[in-house]
């Protein structure tokens, strides 16, 4: 089960897991140094969605009201351990369900990383404009009504 915590309510241990698996899946594994930490993170409206399975992080992301009009998620990761047991698509279906819960008047905004369009449009996303590189690596918009 997820759990659903404000910044605040995060354990240090929780925080820790959850940056120690971003800096190792966003900029180890995919290369890319860039400053993976940000003001997001710690906004009083972010909820951080975390699985942990014994007592080790499997998957985890972050939701946040992007403006008046947009909610959003992003940061969505399954540590190494735990691929290819589902917990991707049922993490996105959480992340989608908490934004709608939070912010049912907004529609929802991502930043698909481009090799994961067709698993988001599985989900009701639609692509939005062009694609385009972000860091070094494709991404395309996406959004959710």
């Amino acid at each position: 089960m997820f759990s659903i915590k404000t910044y605040g309510a995060l354990s240090k241990d929780e925080l820790l897991s959850i940056l120690r698996a971003r800096v190792d899946v966003f900029v180890v594994e995919q290369t890319c140094p860039y400053p993976e930490i940000d003001d997001i993170d710690n906004h009083q409206e972010t909820l951080h969605l975390c699985l942990f399975k014994d007592n080790r992080l499997a998957a985890y992301a972050r939701c946040y009201p992007k403006n008046t009009e947009l909610s959003a998620f992003g940061r969505v990761l399954v540590t190494a351990d735990f691929r290819g047991q589902g917990l991707a698509k049922q993490l996105v279906q959480t992340a989608i369900d908490t934004c709608q819960q939070h912010w049912p008047e907004r529609a929802i905004t991502i930043g698909a990383q481009c090799y994961l369009v067709d698993f988001y449009q599985q989900l009701g996303f639609k692509c939005v404009g062009e694609d385009y590189l972000e860091d070094g690596i494709p991404h395309q918009d996406m959004c959710l009504q």
